[in-house]
């Protein structure tokens, strides 16, 4: 019985774990606007935080009418072009800020994380495709 128990209990731990990213998306709120997160440059954009809160779900952002501070977790690897001994891209990590004063309830924003190099970069946009806002704050590692 003990054998079993040491053989499954790693599988339930990790069945557990992967439970939080395969949830469905809690339905949209009409009451307030909806943030989806995207990126063609880089591996890996999450919300992190809103207006200094952390988040629990790094799928996307909703939130209220109004002003707010979002932050969000950038991934990707930097090309440095031409002929690089290393094969081996090196892997950057950012946290992007972005605030926004004008968030409407019903709406869909997008929020786009863009690598150029060592550099990365956030705008937002509203659901017509339109610029709104672009990161204040860039932090990176290394």
């Amino acid at each position: 019985m003990e054998t079993i128990m040491r053989k499954t209990l790693p599988v339930l731990l990790a069945l557990t774990s992967l439970s939080g990213c395969i949830s469905p998306l809690p339905p949209v709120n009409p009451q307030m606007a909806w943030v989806d997160l995207e990126t063609q440059t880089g591996k890996l954009i999450m919300a992190e935080s809103l207006d200094k809160h952390r988040l629990r779900d790094g799928r996307f952002f909703q939130v209220t009418p109004g002003s707010h501070d979002l932050v969000a977790r950038f991934d990707y690897e930097v090309y440095i072009g031409g002929m690089a001994m290393n094969t081996e891209l090196p892997n950057r990590l950012c946290y992007l800020s972005v605030h926004y004063d004008h968030f409407e309830a019903g709406q869909r924003y997008r929020l786009e994380g863009i690598a150029l190099g060592f550099n990365a970069s956030a705008r937002l946009y509203n659901d017509k495709g339109e610029e709104v806002a672009e990161q204040n704050n860039v932090f990176c590692i290394p």
